[in-house]
């Protein structure tokens, strides 16, 4: 049997449901952006980077507002967090080349949320057939840059 080794991930599986508050309303708060992974800070939201991506370049928009629900999201914020989703397609488009983007939500525990409590939009570049033996049977996920490169580059293309 083989084994690779993914100690960054060592925080993630020993504190698990044990974590207290709400990541996306604490990260915001750090003051230290470039460790937590946030490239962009809008009025009513702001842009992070995916801490376990599926593919490099995964971020997530998320409103600084707590809601569970986006049909209570204010159209304000509503309208940043498309505006800043559409800005990240492009960006992606032009720094990964991808056949594809993925870009959602999922809204509850029950359809898959990470986050249940707090709202957040994905988008992620996909290439044709990114989902290999790796990821499918392995359940490991290769990605070919270290989140602070993937950091560099999209905080530089925003400006």
């Amino acid at each position: 049997m083989d084994y690779l080794w993914t100690p960054w991930r060592y925080a993630y599986v020993t504190t698990g449901s044990k974590i207290a508050g709400c990541v996306f309303c604490d990260l915001p708060k750090e003051g230290d952006d470039p460790k937590v992974g946030i490239v962009h800070r809008g009025e009513h939201c702001y842009i992070i980077l995916n801490s376990y991506p599926y593919t490099p370049g995964h971020v997530m928009v998320v409103p600084y507002e707590h809601l569970d629900e986006l049909q209570k999201l204010p159209l304000a914020a509503a309208h940043e967090m498309m505006a800043m989703t559409q800005r990240m397609e492009g960006i992606l488009r032009q720094l990964y080349t991808p056949d594809g983007i993925n870009v959602g939500m999922n809204i509850g525990k029950a359809a898959g949320a990470g986050v249940a409590g707090h709202i957040h939009m994905h988008a992620l570049p996909r290439w044709v057939a990114d989902a290999n033996f790796m990821s499918v049977v392995g359940e490991t996920r290769l990605l070919p840059e270290t989140l602070e490169m993937t950091y560099q580059r999209i905080k530089g293309a925003l400006g």
